[in-house]
């Protein structure tokens, strides 16, 4: 199965920061955001990547391609264990690079990898989206292999920013794992039929790119994926109870970083002693 990530889009709520680079290219504690969310993809087995890009988008290509001048450099200065981070960078997956031309939404970002994916299901991740916890992708594709339909990952959110999601209700038919009934993207504050939004972790069936053709210009004049989810028969989420950071503003960008660092023992306590000095 072949994983498709969304890396195209233009990262504005967080200018100036992304006038020059992409906000996947991000650091979250030591490592790009897109990092995170390829490891996850190969942890869950699938390993066969696609990446849509856009422009100014270069760098995503160049961090996981081969540097030859880094790799001599540092094993002139005896670096070894840099360089074999490194590396192990270049090593990390097989990617191929998919350009979205115009930014007109998630949706046409997927129809893009159409000609790549062919007839078979597919992986997306998007890759401004940090999971930590058990493995979101993994699950989404036992449930997969479970019902063969189209299955989405869902969690929920305070009430209060159901407005900055897709939004899902249905019948909870095991444990975490409802059949759905209706998807609505970025529903208004009270109007939203519950609080379970979508995650950015999705296993879609080949038809879905019949509906994202047959998908009118939603919510921002673009062509939302959600609204093409709708259309299909049958879609089923996976309630994921592990932490998910959308990294696309500077407040989720910062708990991201401040998370991932306190799993290190070397910084731990330090940032701990720091942060302690505000309070």
């Amino acid at each position: 199965m072949k994983a498709i990530i969304p890396a195209a889009g233009l990262g504005t709520r967080l200018l100036p920061a992304t006038k020059a680079q992409p906000k996947e290219m991000l650091p979250v504690y030591d490592k790009p955001t897109i990092h995170y969310v390829i490891e996850e993809a190969l942890q869950s087995g699938v390993d066969d990547i696609i990446v849509i890009t856009g422009r100014n988008k270069r760098s995503i290509e160049d961090y996981f391609d081969k540097s030859y001048e880094l790799e001599y450099t540092l094993q002139k200065a005896g670096k070894d264990r840099d360089l074999k981070k490194v590396r192990k960078i270049t090593d990390l997956a097989d990617i191929c690079y998919v350009r979205q031309k115009d930014m007109k939404g998630l949706g046409d970002a997927i129809m893009s990898a159409k000609r790549h994916v062919g007839s078979e299901p597919f992986v997306v991740l998007l890759g401004d989206s940090i999971t930590k916890g058990p493995l979101c992708t993994k699950k989404l594709l036992e449930v997969f292999d479970k019902y063969q339909k189209s299955t989405i990952s869902i969690r929920e959110v305070p009430n209060e920013h159901v407005n900055k999601y897709g939004i899902v209700s249905g019948t909870e038919i095991d444990e975490n794992i409802y059949k759905i009934n209706n998807l609505i993207e970025k529903p208004e504050i009270g109007q939203s039929p519950t609080n379970l939004a979508i995650t950015g972790r999705y296993v879609l069936t080949p038809d879905i790119f019949d509906k994202i053709e047959e998908t009118e210009p939603g919510f921002n004049d673009e062509i939302q994926l959600t609204d093409a989810i709708s259309k299909l028969d049958d879609i089923y989420g996976v309630k994921y109870e592990g932490k998910v950071f959308n990294i696309e503003n500077r407040r989720e960008w910062l708990k991201s970083s401040i998370e991932f660092a306190l799993d290190d023992d070397e910084f731990k306590n330090d940032l701990i002693g720091y942060m302690k000095t505000f309070i």
